[in-house]
């Protein structure tokens, strides 16, 4: 048997009105049409969230870099030195 968990939210008469009848026009129960439609939403929510979307433009440009990457600056040449500077000290 599956458990089950329950979820309550108040809404106004309109809300309930156009989810009982959005529920009716795919042939399912309201609850059936709620918990579909709040997975949906709450899948779609995550995977925007761990999904970069990029630009055909932006896209070009993160191959380009990763294929053809700028020489290191001084300050970054410099970070390397103390982060190797760091790791050494701590060992």
């Amino acid at each position: 048997m599956t458990k089950t968990a329950r979820l309550e939210a108040r809404i106004t008469p309109d809300l309930q009105a156009l989810l009982k009848r959005a529920a009716e026009l795919d042939g399912r129960s309201v609850s059936d049409f709620i918990v579909s439609a709040v997975q949906e939403a709450a899948e779609r929510r995550i995977e925007q969230a761990h999904v970069i979307r990029l630009s055909l433009e932006d896209q070009r440009a993160f191959v380009e870099a990763i294929l053809d990457p700028p020489e290191p600056t001084a300050a970054l040449r410099r970070a390397f030195q103390r982060h190797r500077e760091l790791i050494e000290s701590s060992k």
